[in-house]
């Protein structure tokens, strides 16, 4: 099964970027549906971004479109997401999820991912 390690958080002024990286290993990564979730303090886990196996698709959750982009580079098992005019509500805990086949119609809840990372966190600093 996949292991996946997240990196790239930090502490950032609002209107920063950051790039976090999702590191794979015990499985070829292109095996896998890919997305990036986050939880801030007591909240619950939302969706934030999906990216396909080919990475020929992508979604986003509105708060983030436009700003936001997931990328995979499957030759070196990574899935990236470049954050750009980070905003404080940005901040939490980001994870990265694999979701194996057989896939469902959906890719944003979180329940459809039994793999996940430890997460890294991302504040931003008003």
């Amino acid at each position: 099964q996949v292991q996946l390690v997240e990196s790239g958080g930090g502490l950032v002024q609002a209107g920063g970027s950051l790039r976090l990286s999702c590191a794979a290993s015990g499985g070829p990564l292109s095996s896998y549906r890919m997305a990036w979730f986050r939880q801030a303090p007591g909240k619950e886990r939302e969706f934030v971004a999906y990216i396909s196996r080919s990475g020929g698709a992508t979604d986003y959750t509105d708060s983030v479109k436009g700003r936001w982009t997931i990328s995979r580079d499957n030759a070196k098992n990574t899935v990236y997401l470049q954050m750009n005019s980070l905003k404080p509500e940005d901040t939490a805990v980001y994870y990265c999820a694999a979701d194996p086949p057989p896939w469902s119609n959906y890719y944003s809840r979180d329940n459809l991912y039994p793999y996940w990372g430890q997460g890294t966190q991302v504040t931003v600093s008003s």
